[in-house]
């Protein structure tokens, strides 16, 4: 046997695998941290630490009021974008009654059930926390899907929600914007000769360069490791979904036909692509800004569970 075919049989123990992705997700977060710290002590070294502190208070407070915004008003914001409508509980009555079941075994409330005008499979959950969740899945999933498929589908949605991925993906994104902030605020300051630099100090200019090469870099840097971090909780959703519904055929079963039907031309800003079950828009940019895993690796590790 080779060693390909060797590797596709393991079994993989979702517990294992969701110790494995939040283990992971916590190493980026702190791969950032270490650029933000870095940028932070070259902007010190070039200027005085009194600026470098305001610099750095300001980009939080900046920071700060958009994720906060986001936070509160993000679930209602992504159903207004996305043209979802809640789910009537008598049409919708086996979506309700999967929602239902599946809330109770995961020991949350039942989110606000959504459903979005699309022929494809999909969906996403939002919302701040357990109390204040939605769900919203796609017309065509409900048309498509059976049940354990279906249920697949719900319980990652459930997961995103009782691992708080919502709040996960808010703190990154404070380090993300903070980096991004005072790397603008440092080009600006160099194009435009603004604030109290160091150069008379030894290695002042190699400071000034490595400084401009950071304020380049760090960004794309940081956003990668966004990424990164997003692919990981897709990944532990996956787990703990399995988890909870005892079948990772279910959603992996949905993902084969994610594959096979979806066409990637849903109406949803890039904004909140990241949010669903499956990339809605297929791009030629995907392969390198992915804010999901690859399918096929995804179903592999499900069947593997």
């Amino acid at each position: 046997m080779s060693t390909t075919a060797t590797t596709s049989t393991k079994h993989v123990n979702f517990f294992d695998q969701m110790s494995k992705n939040k283990r992971d997700s916590v190493i980026l977060i702190f791969l950032i941290l270490g650029v933000l710290y870095s940028f932070v002590y070259i902007i010190a070294q070039v200027y005085n630490p009194g600026l470098t502190f305001v610099l750095l208070s300001f980009s939080i407070i900046i920071t700060l009021m958009h994720t906060t915004m986001s936070y509160y008003k993000g679930a209602d914001i992504v159903l207004k974008s996305t043209k979802a409508i809640p789910a009537d509980p008598k049409k919708y009555l086996h979506y309700h009654n999967v929602a239902e079941g599946l809330a109770i075994a995961a020991g949350i409330p039942k989110p606000k059930l959504y459903i979005l005008p699309s022929p494809e499979i999909n969906a996403f959950a939002s919302g701040r926390d357990p109390k204040h969740a939605v769900i919203a899945v796609t017309e065509g999933a409900l048309q498509k899907l059976d049940r354990q498929e279906l249920e697949g589908v719900i319980a990652h949605e459930m997961s995103h929600i009782g691992n708080y991925d919502i709040r996960f993906s808010m703190l990154v994104a404070v380090f993300v914007g903070l980096v991004a902030i005072l790397s603008e605020m440092f080009m600006y300051s160099m194009w435009f000769g603004g604030g109290n630099r160091n150069n008379d100090r030894q290695g002042g200019g190699l400071l000034i360069v490595a400084g401009i090469l950071l304020a380049i870099v760090a960004p794309i840097a940081v956003r990668m490791v966004q990424l990164a971090i997003s692919r990981k909780r897709e990944f532990l959703a996956d787990a703990t979904g399995a988890k909870l519904t005892r079948h990772p055929e279910g959603l992996a079963s949905a993902l084969e036909k994610i594959k096979k039907y979806n066409e990637g031309n849903m109406k949803v800003s890039e904004a909140v692509s990241h949010m669903f079950l499956s990339d809605p828009k297929k791009s030629f940019m995907d392969n390198i800004f992915a804010t999901h895993p690859p399918v096929d690796e995804r179903i592999r590790l499900l069947k593997a569970m």
